[in-house]
C-alpha cells in the first residue's frame, strides 16, 4: 500500500493533511498549528516530494529520508510540516485495521486525567481562581496549571505584582486536595527563576513549567537544582543530559509527528523521567497526545487540557464533528473508533485553501 496522494487544506491557523493510497484508503492528520498556511507550502515543497510513492508500511524510513535529504533544513517549519504526514499516516493504519492509534502503539482505549490548563495572562488572579473553581465543580478537574511572569518576559511580569499575586490566590482558592502547576513560557532568569519557585513550594504548587528560556538548559538546570519541586522543559535530549527536569514535556507537533515523540519518550523511560506532553490547544494535538499517554509505560500524572474557548482560540471554531474532547469527573476520553477517532468538519474543510501534490 503507497502514499499516492497527499492533500492540505490550511488557513493562517490550522492545516489538516490527508493521504490517500494506491488503494483508495484515506488517513488524516495536522500539521503544528500557527503560520500554518506557511506551514503547508513547506510540506508540499520538502515532505509530499519524498513520501510520494513510498510504502505506508516505511514511515519512519521515510520520515528519517526526508530530514536528511532537507538537513540543511533542520528547524522547526520542516518538523512541523512532518507531523502533517505522519499524524495522518498514522490515522490512515488504524483505519485500515479497524483500531484506534492507541491500539497500534500498544496501549488500549480508556481515560485520561486532565489537568486544566489556563493559558492567559490577561486576567486577573481573582478572575482565575472563580473560573477554575467553576471547571472543578462542573467537569471534575483535580489539577489546574495557571501563568506567571510575561511570556519570555526577560524577569517582567504581565503587569506589575501580578505573579506575587496569583500564586497564593489562586492556590489558596484551589485548597489542598487539588494539584497545582504553574508555566513561566521562558519568563525568567535563574536568580529570579528561583526567587518564583521559593513562593511555588510555599503555596503547595508542585510543578514548574519552562521557568527559564527553554534552549538555556543549563539556566533550567540551575533552577531545578536549587528547588525541591518538579521542573518541567520542551526540550529533551540535553535536558537529560544535563540533569536539568524532573518531567519531559515533548509536543507531537513540534516535534515531527508520533514516531519522534516515541523516541524521546524511550529517553525519558531509560532516564527514568515521566512524560506529560505539552498540548495546548484543542486541534489534533490533544487527541494525539491522549493516544500516546494511554500506550506509554511512563506516562506522567496527566494530561494538557486547554481550557480556553473561541475567546482566546476563535480559529478552533468548527474543525470537527461531534466535539471530541470531553472531559467527564476530570478525564478525557479515547474511544475505540478506528484512527484518531475524530471527524474533521467538512464545511471548515471547504473554506480553507486546498493544495494537492500526486505521485507521477
Amino acid at each position: 500500500m503507497k502514499i499516492a496522494k497527499l492533500e492540505t487544506f490550511d488557513t493562517a491557523y490550522v492545516c489538516f493533511v490527508k493521504v490517500t493510497t494506491d488503494t483508495g484508503d484515506v488517513g488524516w492528520g495536522q500539521t503544528s498549528t500557527y503560520q500554518a498556511d506557511i506551514t503547508a507550502e513547506i510540506f508540499h515543497r520538502q515532505v509530499a516530494p519524498y513520501a510520494l510513492g513510498t510504502e505506508v508500511a516505511d514511515l519512519e524510513d521515510t520520515l528519517r529520508r526526508i530530514f536528511e535529504r532537507e538537513h540543511k533544513f533542520p528547524g522547526s517549519y520542516l518538523r512541523r510540516a512532518q507531523a502533517g504526514l505522519d499524524t495522518a499516516v498514522w490515522d490512515l493504519r488504524g483505519k485500515v485495521a479497524g483500531k484506534p492509534v492507541v491500539s497500534l502503539l500498544g496501549g488500549s482505549p480508556g481515560k485520561v486525567r486532565a489537568y486544566a490548563s489556563s493559558m492567559k495572562r490577561d486576567i486577573t488572579p481573582e478572575d482565575e481562581a472563580a473560573r477554575f473553581m467553576k471547571l472543578r465543580d462542573e467537569f471534575g478537574f483535580d489539577a489546574f496549571k495557571w501563568r506567571v511572569g510575561a511570556e519570555v518576559g526577560r524577569d517582567q511580569d504581565e503587569w506589575p505584582g501580578r505573579t506575587e499575586a496569583v500564586i497564593p490566590i489562586v492556590s489558596k482558592a484551589l485548597g489542598d486536595d487539588v494539584e497545582k502547576l504553574v508555566d513561566g513560557n521562558s519568563c525568567y532568569s535563574p536568580k529570579r527563576a528561583i526567587e518564583v519557585g521559593r513562593m511555588l513550594e510555599d503555596n503547595g504548587i508542585s510543578h514548574f513549567e519552562e521557568p527559564c528560556p527553554y534552549w538555556e538548559v543549563d539556566q533550567t538546570a540551575e533552577v531545578r537544582a536549587a528547588l525541591n519541586l518538579d521542573v518541567a522543559l520542551t526540550a529533551w535530549q540535553l535536558a537529560i543530559e544535563h540533569k536539568a527536569v524532573d518531567i519531559l514535556q515533548p509536543d507531537i507537533m513540534y516535534l515531527g509527528g508520533m514516531y519522534r515523540t516515541l523516541e524521546v519518550c524511550r529517553m525519558g523511560e531509560r532516564a527514568g523521567l515521566p512524560i506529560t506532553p505539552h498540548a495546548a490547544n484543542l486541534g489534533l494535538v490533544t487527541m494525539c497526545t491522549m493516544h500516546l499517554l494511554r500506550a506509554i509505560p511512563n506516562a506522567g500524572k496527566y494530561l494538557e487540557f486547554s481550557i480556553e474557548g473561541l475567546d482566546y482560540y476563535p480559529w478552533q471554531d468548527g474543525l470537527f464533528l461531534n466535539d471530541p474532547y470531553r472531559i467527564e469527573g476530570g478525564h478525557a476520553i479515547v474511544t475505540d473508533a478506528p484512527g484518531w477517532g475524530v471527524e474533521i468538519n467538512p464545511d471548515w474543510l471547504a473554506k480553507a485553501r486546498h493544495r494537492v501534490s500526486e505521485a507521477t
